[in-house]
């Protein structure tokens, strides 16, 4: 197996494939045209939870078992975690749906409001139930791509633009011209800051319409995430999405009413049918893509599955294609 890389893409993908490989003694190239972590990759966006289950309400199993590996592989490559846990929470309108989230969330731990106030004292007072899963976690993704950059140029990966040895393309949405069935999902975020609100994990407010998530990033500053529309374009947050968005965050609770705005960002996901990543092989070169709304939950897993997969042969478990012969 060759022992020479280029990584064309470099956002949480291929990072992370670039960080397996060089770990493992492979010589590493990435290829990014926009260069370092930036505001020009869907993972600079990204909410950065890493939260298996709460995910495995609504994507099949595969995603949960490969997602509880994830924060491992962050603290191995330096990351800062935050060991949590996640808070689910819901409107009085919308009880039903959490009673749906605990069924489908095994391990998640009903919360009477003592333990609401012992976990977020600021939201004791609005919510008299909620759900706890305490094993996940969440991390700060633009911290993250830039020093795990940083990491990567100190290990000896070279970033340039030219191609040596075996090509390993992660370009996301890029790669529609090569993965034809590959679709992109429009999310939406804010960035606020709310000195008023104190809150020590992400906490999830069960929405009719998109999962809404608030992470905290310290400081009074928070990210509000996400919507998801079946669209391909990265350049324009709508009006109603923004406004959805800071609606929900009021309902949470209404103190997010004199949030200070001081971003508003929007990128495509890259997305497959089933919204599970595929690695495939294609002629002479390896695609890894697909990672949908889980790029820092699942990137380590497929990070993993690839450098197996180009260094000793060993065909993945899941998600991996052949398509050498069509």
């Amino acid at each position: 197996m060759s022992s020479l890389f280029t990584i064309i893409g470099g956002g949480v993908c291929g990072l992370a494939i670039a960080a397996e490989l060089s770990s493992r003694g492979a010589q590493v190239t990435v290829i990014d045209p926009k260069g370092a972590p930036g505001d020009h990759a869907c993972s600079w966006w990204a909410g950065g939870m890493l939260a298996p289950d709460c995910e495995g309400v609504s994507a099949e199993p595969e995603i949960v078992r490969q997602g509880r590996k994830a924060a491992g592989w962050w603290e191995n490559q330096g990351a800062s975690v935050c060991h949590k846990g996640t808070l689910v929470v819901a409107l009085n309108r919308d009880q039903s749906d959490l009673a749906t989230f605990a069924r489908r969330a095994p391990s998640a731990a009903t919360l009477s409001k003592g333990q609401v106030a012992e976990q977020e004292p600021y939201l004791a007072e609005r919510y008299s139930k909620a759900l706890f899963l305490a094993d996940e976690g969440h991390l700060d993704p633009r911290a993250t791509l830039t020093a795990l950059h940083a990491r990567l140029a100190k290990q000896g990966v070279r970033f340039s633009d030219e191609i040596t040895g075996q090509a390993i393309d992660c370009r996301g949405l890029a790669a529609r011209d090569t993965l034809t069935d590959l679709r992109g999902v429009k999310g939406e975020m804010l960035v606020v800051r709310c000195p008023d609100v104190t809150l020590s994990r992400p906490v999830r407010l069960l929405h009719p319409r998109f999962p809404l998530y608030i992470v905290p990033r310290g400081d009074g500053v928070f990210m509000l995430g996400a919507t998801q529309i079946e669209t391909g374009e990265r350049n324009r947050a709508t009006l109603r999405s923004v406004m959805e968005l800071m609606n929900a965050a009021y309902a949470l609770h209404p103190a997010f009413g004199e949030a200070e705005l001081l971003e508003v960002g929007v990128d495509a996901r890259p997305a497959f049918p089933d919204n599970q990543p595929r690695i495939r092989r294609i002629r002479d070169v390896i695609y890894a893509n697909g990672l949908f709304r889980h790029g820092f939950l699942l990137a380590p897993a497929l990070a993993q599955m690839t450098a197996d997969l180009v260094l000793d042969g060993k065909i993945p478990e899941v998600w991996y294609e052949d398509h050498r012969e069509r």
